[in-house]
């Protein structure tokens, strides 16, 4: 299938960095936002991102602007009714993401895929408020979606044959590598990292290392790009509590039982890069060196 325009549900930093992906790869990209506010809002802050890695050299002045002239932000869901898919990246929230798939099921033709893209929920009970089960896949794209080179494609328990090879081909233009997943609560990638970002917050509220310190062992150690706890500042530390919280609930596993230090920065409000605190201390989108004494425990 040739993907000449995709709908993209919800302007945030997900949203954001598939609209500029999509948009790299020569197809358009219409974003849904709530209100015609946080609509021009999101067009901003893709904007934000597009002089960020104009200024790393990430990108050209040219490159940015083929991206803005292919993506489009509206307030509309009318103006997604016609797209080839329909992917949501919407709040981690069931109800919000079953609520997503309940209106464009009704609002787009039949024959139309829907995809949610989701870390932790079930495929299966998303997939049915659509009305057309069939139709609907699981796609979790990594942030940042411009970068990151795999996708979880997950397939719900009515999820066809059809709509899965059109996954695997959305995943191919895309240039992602397709991890197959069947649906399981955290998948591959959420299920594997939470108990390690899990037991590099304990070390830190223990005493036994910095957060600084605990991050650099784990980086040079493992030949990570990013240590666990800046990762989970990049993540947001509220997204990443919450991740904790369903797992420790669909399993029972004590190992996804969130650190009281996890709860503390985010009751804190230092949710890690996107409020400029966390773990570490950011300004805009980088890690700066904090001389202040760390008060964490």
């Amino acid at each position: 299938m040739e993907f000449r325009t995709l709908g993209i549900v919800g302007g945030g930093f997900v949203g954001k960095s598939l609209a500029e992906k999509v948009a790299s790869k020569g197809i358009q990209a219409v974003v849904l936002e709530r209100n015609e506010q946080t609509s021009a809002d999101a067009r901003q802050g893709l904007v934000a991102n597009l002089d960020a890695e104009l200024a790393k050299w990430g990108i050209t002045q040219s490159e940015k602007k083929v991206v803005l002239d292919r993506v489009r932000f509206v307030a509309d869901p009318r103006e997604l009714a016609e797209v080839d898919m329909v992917i949501e990246a919407v709040n981690e929230d069931l109800a919000t993401k079953k609520n997503v798939m309940a209106l464009f099921g009704a609002l787009c033709p039949p024959d139309r895929v829907l995809v949610t893209n989701t870390s932790t929920l079930s495929i299966t009970e998303i997939a049915a408020a659509s009305g057309r089960p069939d139709r609907v896949i699981g796609m979790h794209f990594m942030y940042p979606v411009t970068h990151s080179p795999i996708v979880e494609v997950v397939r719900g328990a009515e999820t066809s044959d059809a709509t899965y090879a059109l996954g695997l081909a959305l995943a191919a233009v895309l240039d992602k590598t397709p991890i197959t997943v069947f649906e399981s609560p955290g998948y591959v990638v959420t299920r594997a990292v939470l108990p390690m970002m899990n037991e590099a917050m304990y070390i830190v509220l223990e005493g036994v290392a910095s957060a600084a310190d605990v991050d650099r062992a784990i980086q040079l150690g493992y030949q990570f790009k990013v240590g666990p706890l800046e990762y989970s500042d990049r993540m947001g530390l509220d997204k990443v509590l919450a991740w904790m919280e369903l797992m420790f609930r669909e399993t029972g596993d004590v190992k996804y039982r969130p650190c009281p230090l996890l709860r503390k920065l985010v009751r804190a409000g230092r949710l890690g890069r996107k409020s400029g605190r966390g773990f570490f201390v950011y300004r805009g989108h980088e890690r700066v060196e904090d001389t202040r004494e760390e008060v964490l425990a």
